[in-house]
């Protein structure tokens, strides 16, 4: 027993020091990893150490499952990249967010920004981007307003574009051609025609206006009536000291035409209500929007989708009739205060994600996007509300997007914050402009 004790002990030894050695293989294994992450250089197997980091905080909600589809694919070929997105939009305000994302110190390596206001508002993060290809193929005048003494300091996302949206079916059951609704009597008649046949065709109501959506009156419906003012040039606008509202009984006439029509109460209305739960299911004939909704719309019932929907442009008494407003909604943006390599890597995404074979598939097929570069088959625009938009440019019958140039916050904070007092019946609407106006002005001096 003895000697079987002393064999057992120098076992236990020789067991104890086999695993004394492996945990030190182990702990030098996980500094080594360590200093890899600190920037040492040292290989240590760990994959994610390897990596460059690119953080992306977008605004675009519509395209958040398929963007996000893009980018992992980008990451499957370029495995030195680690690209993480954030999307926010939709019901939350994406301007706000990214500003608390700002003063948070957790800046984003690549960030979304919307014309000349928000460039100027956020031009100390601004990288040049007149190196990439992306910049060299943007079509004319989609660079506008992003442009400065030769340096590109956005990426634009698309064209789209927002008007009325209908119900071609119900349309076509109480025998009206939606192209002859130029004017608004030819509206007003039409709305009239509808709801009194809103039972049998099994409406709720004929429109459904998101009026708790501040973007959907304040940029939107206001910038129909408010471009053509500053002759639908997006710098005039940013250039001027003053509002005057010149069309301001046209844009009251548009609100409350929808407001009558609307399904009730209009301030609890959201962008996912009226879309979803109302416009794609059938239960209203109308709305306001653009052709950023399709993939939503697809999504609930994909033959009303390809099949049942058209877009027209809202009244315009004036040169602009029958005009529709066409625009670039956001700029891609990198961000100067990330490393080099961050800033690369960026560039390079955006790059591949426009210009690649790849890319240009996802950017027609799957985000349903109007190309804003050269290099495009623009028959392969394959969705009934592109089309629509994409008529209207090469028509060259288009309104700019003015709200892009505005004083900070003053399209959503200022003047759709009036715009929601005026329906809750708490001011009424001249009230609401000089509000408006004096805010413009103020901002401007």
């Amino acid at each position: 027993m003895k000697g079987n004790w002393k064999l057992l002990l120098v076992g236990l030894v020789a067991f104890m020091l086999v695993l004394t050695a492996c945990a030190s293989d182990t702990v030098d294994e996980g500094n080594g990893g360590n200093e890899t992450g600190t920037g040492s250089g040292s290989d240590s197997g760990d994959d994610s150490t390897d990596k460059v980091n690119v953080d992306i905080f977008q605004f675009k909600v519509e395209f958040k499952d398929q963007f996000e589809e893009l980018v992992q694919l980008y990451m499957n070929e370029n495995e030195d990249v680690n690209l993480s997105v954030q999307t926010v939009g939709g019901g939350n305000d994406y301007a706000a967010s990214l500003k608390a994302q700002m003063a948070s110190g957790n800046e984003p390596v690549i960030f979304n920004i919307g014309g000349p206001t928000e460039l100027d508002e956020y031009r100390e993060y601004l990288t040049d981007l007149s190196d990439t290809e992306a910049a060299s193929l943007a079509l004319d005048g989609t660079l506008n307003g992003v442009e400065e003494d030769g340096a590109v300091y956005g990426l634009p996302f698309a064209q789209e574009g927002y008007g009325l949206i209908y119900n071609k079916e119900i349309f076509d059951a109480v025998g009206i051609d939606a192209s002859t609704l130029t004017t608004f009597d030819a509206l007003e008649a039409a709305f009239k025609q509808i709801d009194e046949q809103k039972d049998e065709l099994g409406l709720e109501a004929v429109v459904a206006l998101p009026a708790s959506e501040l973007w959907v009156m304040g940029n939107h419906l206001a910038n129909n009536y408010i471009a053509p003012e500053f002759n639908n040039d997006i710098l005039t606008a940013f250039e001027a000291e003053s509002i005057s509202f010149e069309y301001a009984d046209q844009m009251k006439r548009m609100l409350d035409l929808q407001n009558e029509y609307s399904v009730q109460p209009v301030l609890s209305l959201d962008y996912s209500m009226q879309v979803e739960q109302l416009f794609s299911t059938g239960k209203v004939a109308v709305i306001q929007q653009g052709n950023w909704i399709y993939p939503t719309v697809e999504q609930m019932d994909e033959d009303f989708a390809k099949n049942g929907i058209g877009m027209m442009a809202m009244p315009f008494e004036g040169d602009y009739e029958g005009h529709l407003p066409v625009g670039v909604p956001q700029y891609w943006v990198v961000n100067q205060n990330a490393s080099d390599e961050e800033i690369q890597a960026a560039k390079a995404f955006l790059d591949w994600m426009y210009t690649s074979d790849t890319g240009k598939d996802f950017v027609l097929d799957e985000f349903k996007f109007i190309p804003a570069y050269d290099g495009y088959d623009a028959s392969r625009i394959a969705d009934p509300l592109s089309q629509d938009v994409y008529s209207y440019s090469v028509d060259g019958k288009t309104i700019g997007w003015t709200f892009m140039a505005t004083p900070v916050g003053w399209n959503e904070d200022v003047l759709a914050t009036e715009f929601q007092k005026y329906l809750a019946g708490d001011t009424t609407f001249d009230e609401a402009l000089e509000v408006a106006k004096e805010s413009w002005a103020s901002s401007r001096q």
